[in-house]
């Protein structure tokens, strides 16, 4: 990945992180209920996790396969689950998709916590 690449990555990672703890505190009362609840579901009420990505892959023209290269590529190094909510038969594009939406979500995820515990640790509500 050139270097250029990498730090758009990184850009659209920060950004990811920086929306989606803001949507979570706002919907959750404050940073220790945001941070429990997704521990204890990233797709459950308040969360959405999955959502989130499906609209930031769109506003960010992440929602094609160049898009869902790019993602790929810059992850490549990361683990995927298995494809068990794909049924029948997909394109390539749809494939690459899935997968980069899912490796970014788990990421996301990740940083999330990790924004939100740093948070917590620095006098945050």
């Amino acid at each position: 990945m050139n270097p250029h690449e990498q730090q758009y990555f990184n850009l659209l990672l920060a950004m990811a992180v920086d929306r989606f703890s803001e949507r979570i505190i706002q919907r959750n009362e404050g940073m220790q209920n945001a941070l429990e609840r997704l521990r204890a579901n990233p797709q459950g009420e308040g969360i959405w996790l999955n959502e989130f990505v499906d609209a930031f892959f769109r506003d960010a023209l992440l929602d094609n396969p160049a898009g869902s290269c790019l993602i790929l590529q810059a992850l490549a190094n990361q683990y995927i689950n298995v494809f068990s909510n794909i049924a029948g038969r997909v394109t390539v594009g749809e494939m690459l998709q899935e997968m980069a939406k899912q490796t970014f979500a788990a990421l996301l995820h990740r940083k999330t916590e990790e924004a939100l515990e740093q948070l917590l640790a620095f006098g945050g509500e």
